[in-house]
């Protein structure tokens, strides 16, 4: 095999030769054939092989399948692959699943699986439980542990101090590099996963940091000091973990210290952290954009239904206004029908230019490229985006229309209506998540429902209106 080259684990799925010819398919997905073995294998009550098919898996491809199974599988899953199912497993796991899985589990297996885990982990797994459950879990748990994840639960949901890990190496600053390697070397219970050495001074709080490739190649007798590096990105521990998504981005960083309003470290957080948080971040504010919720397949159909039913209510509502807005021009709609054929076309696409425009600016705020300093200019920017865009589908449409009905007067109205609504629909995608974001409401949330509604209305009353203005339904 060469260096580049990756070999995928696989099980043995020869049992009684029933089984699919291979565990992942070409993209890296369990396949249908090996889901549907494992569960044929447990509701038969032949447990040891259907653990003898998973056991080969990798942690991540263990939570897989219990997020492919139907739901009624899952506990007997869990009860049959209980050893196999470790905090690595959970951790992997989808939120919702996991929640499933673990309300069948005892309070002590909960707290055996929490103490395998980072603290980010662990909290992960016990923040969404019950009040009553969480003490629970909690009381089963070592004291140590029990205390480092009380205080976590203390921060903020989606903050630095949820996000970060206890476990670190922290040396004084008036270390030489063989002190350090000798702490290393000479302390079993310190953490294993570390690419950075934090540097501390007698208040503990952090001064610099020294790559563990340094320490290798330096000397013993080289003062840590001398070799650290004392630019460092601190992370304050009730920081948003989308700003420390944006800060590890931004610099490139592999892990960096978290510290508490006095200024002391706390704690850190790696970049495999960071990477979860990315994609969640950065899918979470497209379904806010549609009013999805949280998008997730696993999410119960009641919740989804209600956070669905909740913004097509809002819809509904704004729909009802741009209605009221065609209600005023009912008797010309109705002595000239050709308008009511082609209104929607002017709506219509003032609410897809509309939609693009706002998500270039939701992406914008969300990654912090849109800042004070250039909120102008890209105002000015898709305003004559929004211009070229509208002349040029106004002059199509208006030629179009020509085309087809022979009456000027029709085509110059629409492809008039035409610009109009392009340029509020570009104003308004910009405007209003704009103004959302500095009333501190979420853009991803709220924008598509004002900008939808903007470009409804405007594309009907800047049709109908002009069209009443020429006297096409005289």
């Amino acid at each position: 095999m060469s260096e580049t080259e990756i070999e995928t684990p696989a099980a043995d799925l020869s049992v009684d030769g029933a089984a699919p010819e291979s565990t992942l398919d070409e993209d890296n997905h369990l396949t249908r054939e090996f889901v549907d073995r494992v569960v044929e294998l447990v509701e038969a009550g032949e447990a040891q092989k259907a653990h003898d098919l998973v056991e080969p898996l990798h942690p991540a491809d263990i939570a897989d399948l219990f997020e492919q199974v139907p739901s009624d599988a899952r506990q007997p899953l869990a009860i049959a692959l209980s050893d196999l199912v470790d905090g690595d497993v959970f951790a992997e796991m989808n939120d919702w699943v996991r929640e499933e899985v673990i309300d069948e589990l005892e309070p002590h297996q909960v707290a055996d699986i929490a103490s395998e885990l980072d603290t980010d982990d662990a909290v992960a797994i016990i923040e969404d439980m019950e009040e009553e459950d969480q003490r629970a879990v909690l009381r089963a748990m070592d004291a140590d542990d029990r205390a480092a994840i009380e205080e976590a639960l203390s921060y903020p949901e989606e903050s630095a101090g949820r996000l970060m890990q206890r476990d670190l190496i922290a040396v004084p600053e008036h270390w030489h590099v063989g002190d350090v390697r000798a702490y290393l070397l000479g302390n079993d219970d310190l953490t294993t996963d570390f690419w950075e050495v934090f540097v501390v001074d007698a208040a503990h709080k952090p001064v610099g940091t020294c790559k563990v490739s340094w320490l290798m190649r330096a000397a013993d007798t080289t003062a840590v000091a001398e070799i650290m590096q004392d630019e460092q990105t601190l992370i304050p521990v009730d920081m948003d973990q989308e700003e420390v998504a944006l800060r590890f981005q931004k610099y490139a960083l592999i892990s960096a210290a978290v510290i508490d309003k006095s200024g002391r470290l706390v704690g850190m957080i790696t970049v495999d952290d960071i990477v979860h948080i990315i994609q969640e971040e950065a899918g979470e504010d497209i379904l806010r954009l549609s009013g999805a919720g949280d998008g997730d397949i696993n999410e119960p159909i009641l919740l989804t239904v209600r956070t669905r039913l909740t913004w097509l209510v809002v819809n509904l509502g704004t729909a009802i206004v741009a209605a009221s807005v065609v209600g005023l021009f009912q008797g010309e709609i109705a002595r000239f029908a050709l308008l009511a054929v082609l209104m929607p076309i002017v709506s219509g696409m003032g609410g897809n230019a509309g939609t693009q425009t706002l998500a270039v600016i939701v992406r914008a705020i969300a990654t912090n490229q849109l800042t004070s300093s250039n909120t102008w200019r890209m105002i000015a920017r898709e305003f004559r985006i929004a211009a070229t865009n509208g002349v040029s589908l106004g002059a199509l449409i208006g030629t179009g229309t020509f085309i087809i009905y022979r009456n000027p007067n029709l085509a110059l109205v629409i492809g008039l209506a035409m610009v109009i609504n392009n340029l509020v629909a570009g104003l308004a995608g910009v405007l209003i998540p704009i103004g959302l974001d500095r009333a501190r409401i979420d853009p991803a949330v709220s924008s598509a429902v004002f900008v939808t509604m903007a470009t409804d209305v405007m594309g009907f009353f800047s049709f109908l209106g002009l069209a009443t203005l020429w006297g096409l339904g005289g």
